[in-house]
């Protein structure tokens, strides 16, 4: 499994459709995904956008796009890449970004299980 952050308003807008995400490969050239286990190293990145945002859990194994993992900025950790549209039916469960009163990412339950690294 591999998670996506994004606005909720976006993902409302995206939920129904069969596949999205040509915006983010415009601007990037692939999708931006994250493990579970690494994911509390980019939260941060979202911390001060005022906007609810929320989690899809990705099945990495049901995805049509090619997925790659990198190390774009040489930290020696691979995040995935996804390098073409991300197809809704890979998407196995959405959940709220939670965040304490000063804005950092708390851990969502349902991820409890996974260990940070």
């Amino acid at each position: 499994m591999i998670l996506h952050c994004m606005k909720k308003r976006i993902w409302e807008e995206r939920k129904n459709k069969t596949a999205w995400g040509k915006r983010d490969i415009q601007i990037s050239g692939f999708i931006h995904c994250s493990t579970a286990e690494y994911f509390w190293r980019v939260a941060s990145n979202f911390k001060d956008i005022e906007e609810e945002l929320v989690l899809l859990c990705i099945d990495e194994n049901k995805l049509k796009a090619e997925v790659r993992y990198e190390d774009g900025d040489n930290c020696g950790r691979f995040y995935p890449h996804v390098y073409g549209l991300i197809n809704n039916d890979a998407v196995i469960t959405v959940l709220p970004f939670r965040k304490d009163n000063n804005g950092n990412y708390i851990k969502n339950p349902e991820l409890a299980h996974i260990e940070d690294k």
